[in-house]
């Protein structure tokens, strides 16, 4: 499949400008995700159609707390990414060409995806996700138009690291994002992600101009990007320039691919916890079962409105418009 957002100047030379490396491929070659390759001065994008990984998830599992609280959303992924993180936990499938993948693909045509997603009646339409879900850019959106015309949701979960072109195409169809905010210095994104953090940035505040639904999620690895200041300014940030209604997810780290250094402490969790509350409104602890951090709270009188117990969601005072039944302040605006 012929990839788009590339130039070329002659069939040795493609320049691909879906995300911001800008990847010089020459003849033969691939870019950085390794799925997108020069083939006679065609770029190709190697992974359509190809799916890793297929099933129905919470839509807590993204995470996404405030898009649909209780439903079920259909989760596919590919192969490939554009960052190269040391702690990667599906590394098996976004650190490797399609040439490398050690097990077999699932095909499915879009009307396959569209047909399946129908098949469940607490779901309500796809996730793109498991690997990075900009480098299998072209089946996303090909997969998204067909899901947006038959009435049901898309939500991205990503790095957020694209260029601003094609996430405005994607705007026209994508209604969430889960965007993966790695940490808030860019020697941290250089040196972990081989990447930087500027264009994140960007995404985020398109994605809050275009008007879709965003929630934040920060994994926090001790000793690399876990400083008391580093944080509280990731918070005042996500305040100042995305509003304090985003949704925060603190996640925990565990050791996994290159990186062994020892799980987050919970001790550590809860203290950034109690700081992110001070900026935003709805913040919530990933990766660990603890009392706090886990429910949803009425920004406005604090009555308690969802319970979460895992994945697990219960509705304790939410009428159907996503409206605190105390108070009336609206809270889930997709409900």
């Amino acid at each position: 499949m012929e990839a788009q957002f590339y130039s070329n100047t002659n069939e040795d030379l493609v320049i691909c400008s879906l995300c911001p490396h800008k990847c010089s491929i020459r003849e033969g070659k691939r870019g950085i995700c390794k799925v997108r390759k020069n083939e006679n001065g065609l770029l190709l994008s190697e992974n359509y159609g190809k799916i890793s990984s297929i099933g129905f998830d919470p839509i807590e599992k993204k995470p996404l707390y405030h898009f649909y609280p209780g439903k079920e959303i259909l989760s596919i992924g590919s192969i490939g990414c554009n960052l190269q993180c040391q702690f990667c936990q599906n590394y098996q499938i976004s650190q490797c060409s399609v040439d490398e993948y050690e097990r077999s693909f699932t095909s499915y045509t879009l009307e396959q995806i569209r047909d399946l997603a129908f098949s469940r009646i607490n779901n309500i339409g796809v996730a793109y996700t498991y690997n990075e879900p900009t480098i299998f850019f072209e089946f996303m959106l090909d997969t998204a138009k067909l899901i947006k015309l038959a009435g049901l949701k898309n939500v991205m979960v990503t790095n957020g690291y694209i260029n601003l072109e094609p996430l405005n195409e994607l705007h026209n169809f994508i209604d969430a994002y889960n965007v993966d905010l790695k940490a808030f210095t860019n020697d941290f994104y250089k040196k972990y992600t081989k990447s930087t953090i500027d264009p994140v940035k960007e995404t985020l505040k398109s994605i809050i101009h275009a008007g879709k639904h965003l929630e934040v999620t920060n994994l926090i690895i001790p000793t690399l990007n876990d400083s008391d200041t580093e944080f509280e300014s990731m918070c005042n940030w996500i305040a100042d320039n995305l509003g304090k209604n985003v949704v925060l997810h603190i996640s925990r780290y565990y050791p996994t691919y290159k990186l062994k250094i020892d799980p987050t402490s919970v001790s550590l969790m809860m203290k950034f916890y109690e700081t992110a509350k001070k900026y935003l409104d709805f913040v919530y602890l990933g990766n660990v079962l603890l009392n706090e951090g886990n429910n949803t709270y009425c920004s406005s009188c604090n009555e308690l409105l969802i319970s979460h117990s895992g994945y697990l969601t219960k509705n304790i005072s939410v009428d159907k418009y996503g409206n605190c039944m105390k108070c009336n302040q609206n809270v889930f605006k997709y409900f």
